[in-house]
């Protein structure tokens, strides 16, 4: 068997891969057999078939075909590994048959993706500095008010609609007089005050009563969402069919027990402490991705192959099907309000899916560099703190059993310590930012 290495692009290999026919002959006495288990010939038991009678019966490259499927699945790994030492191949190889005949060699080629070549520049010595969050009183007082206003009774109204009051509504939208698609909505329920709709909306129905009808129109601003109305003068016809009077009850000790509290100021107390927790872990998160950003930046990478990007784009788009889910949405319908493709979305992607790959590549290299690794104790036990954890979730503690989950789990936890050893490295006061 010879076997010549090509370098190609995007740091893939090409393996040319001749296997006489003398190497290839056990191979067909195998490939005939199965073939023979898997045709029926009168007067043959399957399995059974003379070689002679069956290459007359199917043709020889069928018998062939099977050989070279066999010695393939059989040597391909084995080729990969005594060609590619040093190398870190991903994903699956690719495997294309270019040259099979009778009593002629076999000759395939086997194209494989590697990990690029990594040159880390500076990741030690950042100083990056952390700003010690403060929790302001004023966002104490909205957090109070939230949950007083989550626990309002709602009593029907026959008044006239004023600020606070929750009033149902149906609306039409139009512009040019033609129907806004998606802006024919019925039993809308608004909160007056709260601008949640668009400025100047609350304004306009301020005053109505059950039964009322009003027509106006209103500019939206132009940066809004909605960028088909963004700039636009919307016209609308509203019809108010039930108002309701919103009765928030008092901030006192009464309140403050509804949650378990002796008085407001314990409640105050558990309120700022949340906040205070909250805005840590959105600052641990924020100056983490801010210091893995330097470190890729003075990082030098060869090409990224592209099974590593779609392998990043495909997880991105799940992560977007998964949110859109918890909202009771699809990925259809949101491609259908943007007006684009699922490939127009991976172009869109792309960017952040190279920025993310040059992370866990570079993370992956200060890995190996510090030599960290994963003790199998502690790997035993992290999966008995998962199955514990999901002891009811039968489909999570079979994940759990599989080799690829464990393997999947190492990796995660060797980049769990290098998350943790570049702080303690780049962080001034790391000591006292370690919370997340």
């Amino acid at each position: 068997m010879q076997v010549n290495k090509k370098e190609l692009p995007q740091s893939q290999v090409e393996l040319s891969v001749e296997v006489s026919f003398d190497e290839l002959k056990p191979y067909i006495e195998k490939g005939a057999q199965k073939v023979s288990e898997q045709v029926k010939i009168e007067g043959f038991r399957p399995g059974k078939v003379p070689y002679d009678i069956l290459k007359q019966k199917i043709g020889e490259m069928s018998i062939l075909e099977e050989a070279a499927h066999l010695f393939v699945e059989k040597q391909a790994d084995e080729i990969v590994a005594n060609n590619l030492v040093g190398s870190n191949p991903v994903g699956q190889p690719r495997v294309e048959i270019t040259k099979l005949a009778p009593d002629n060699p076999l000759e395939f080629k086997i194209i494989i993706s590697l990990l690029p070549t990594i040159g880390l520049g500076e990741y030690k010595g950042l100083g990056m500095k952390i700003e010690k969050t403060r929790v302001d009183e004023k966002e104490v007082d909205k957090a109070l008010g939230d949950i007083r206003e989550m626990r309002a009774k709602e009593v029907i109204s026959e008044a006239a609609a004023k600020t606070g009051d929750k009033i149902i509504v149906d609306i039409e939208m139009f512009l040019d007089k033609v129907p806004v698609e998606g802006g024919q909505s019925k039993d809308i329920a608004i909160i007056l005050g709260k601008e949640y709709f668009v400025p100047g909306f609350d304004k306009k129905i301020s005053g109505a009563k059950k039964g009322e009808a009003r027509e106006f129109s209103l500019p939206y601003p132009d940066n809004h969402h909605q960028t088909n109305l963004a700039g636009k003068l919307v016209d609308f016809k509203i019809k108010v069919k039930e108002v309701y009077e919103r009765q928030i009850p008092e901030l006192n000790d009464e309140f403050a027990s509804i949650f378990q509290f002796k008085n407001v100021a314990e409640l105050r107390k558990a309120l700022t402490e949340n906040i205070e927790h909250e805005k840590e872990h959105q600052a641990e998160h924020k100056y983490e991705a801010q210091m893995l950003e330097k470190i890729v930046d003075q990082t030098k990478f060869g090409d990224l192959p592209e099974v590593l990007l779609n392998n990043e784009l495909h997880s991105m788009q799940h992560e977007l099907e998964e949110s859109l889910a918890q909202q009771g949405a699809k990925l259809e319908d949101y491609l259908a309000h943007l007006k684009k493709t699922k490939e127009q979305l991976w172009l869109d992607f792309s960017p952040s899916a190279v920025k993310r790959v040059k992370t866990a590549l570079a993370i992956r290299e200060i890995s190996v560099v510090e030599k960290m690794t994963v003790s199998d104790q502690e790997l035993n036990q992290k999966i008995a703190e998962l199955k514990e954890t999901y002891k009811d979730r039968s489909e999570i503690q079979e994940m759990i059993k599989q080799p690829h989950y464990r393997r999947y789990l190492e990796n995660l936890l060797i980049n769990e310590k290098v998350i943790k050893s570049l702080k303690e490295w780049n962080y001034v006061n790391a000591g006292d930012k370690q919370k997340s």
